[in-house]
């Protein structure tokens, strides 16, 4: 996928007028010089989610639609007027958001992203459309299947290659395997239109890539001896920066040579536990940043039209130099 550039177009709010920010934004400092050069009241809304890191609870969850609220809010800020040391930060800010969204976006859910461990920046093709102009239903249980091949083939082959034939021989019915006892799906894109206005999305379309990223709901227990796991699966639009689907997957471990119920195999508990240690890992890291980014775009707004003696810049020769 084409990375977004820092070169970006903003519109004023409540306004259709666009400008272009033209800005060669010097590499953003590390997170603890960041956060040191916040004023106290920002400083202490970013320690929130670092000190609840360092606890056994992750950070507080993000506003689910933070991406577009913080570009917009970047936005705000440039229209209004910015010297060159906030226009910098306001690039790394944007920056930031348009390489690390997926990663974020999915990590602050405990999902672990990464081309193999599900479908990553997948194609929609053209004939994945129906007659209705969208990218039909059934589609997203086909995403969601060869992510949830991926998700197993990643451990056979690149985490647990000591069980390489075990893993593999859950995707066949030979010995003990894998069996799908129910799928549900939540489609979060609706069409024109079932919602009010700022909740109306347009369908999934062509063109667009996807990625898809499964992770365990809850960490197996080995004295539970569990016959099955759930997992959560979220499909993601590359084109509209968000979640397109949710589903929840059923599975039941089955042997089929006696065809019954089997209970987990050790070398799948030990490595679940794991994975599942990872994504809680991975949720506090995630939302962490999200909350840093949170924190810088309060702090510009703090020195920009937010500040008691804020005058907005309407391109007069004064406010020339700061661009």
């Amino acid at each position: 996928m084409a990375h977004s550039s820092p070169n970006h177009l903003v519109a004023r709010p409540g306004s259709s007028a666009l400008r272009f920010l033209v800005c060669r934004p010097s590499p953003p400092a590390s997170r603890s010089q960041f956060l040191s050069s916040l004023p106290f009241a920002v400083r202490l809304s970013s320690s929130r989610a670092t000190d609840s890191s360092s606890s056994s609870l992750p950070p507080p969850p993000p506003p689910s639609r933070w991406i577009t609220e913080l570009r917009a809010r970047v936005g705000k800020c440039i229209s209004f007027g910015c010297d060159n040391q906030q226009i910098s930060r306001a690039a790394a800010v944007a920056r930031a958001i348009a390489l690390e969204w997926r990663d974020l976006l999915a990590g602050s859910e405990g999902f672990l992203t990464g081309g193999r461990r599900g479908l990553d920046r997948h194609k929609i093709a053209w004939g994945e459309m129906d007659s209705f102009g969208h990218v039909n239903n059934v589609n997203y249980y086909r995403y969601a299947e060869s992510a949830r091949v991926n998700w197993i083939t990643n451990f056979a082959v690149h985490v647990d290659p000591a069980h390489r034939s075990e893993w593999s021989e859950l995707m066949s019915p030979k010995a003990t395997g894998l069996i799908m006892r129910s799928l549900k799906a939540n489609f979060k894109f609706v069409g024109a239109c079932l919602k009010p206005a700022p909740l109306c999305t347009s369908p999934m379309v062509y063109p667009d890539n996807i990625s898809v990223y499964h992770k365990l709901r809850t960490k197996p227990e080995r004295d539970a001896a569990p016959s099955a796991f759930m997992l959560d699966c979220v499909i993601l639009s590359h084109q509209h920066r968000r979640i397109a689907a949710r589903l929840e997957e059923d599975i039941v471990i089955y042997d089929y040579k006696a065809a019954r119920k089997a209970s987990m195999p050790p070398f799948m508990l030990d490595l679940f536990a794991e994975t599942y240690k990872l994504q809680v890992e991975e949720t506090a890291r995630a939302r962490g940043r999200i909350w840093d980014l949170i924190a810088a775009v309060e702090r510009l707004e703090k020195e920009t039209w937010d500040r008691e003696d804020a005058v907005e810049d309407m391109g007069s020769l004064k406010g020339a130099h700061k661009v």
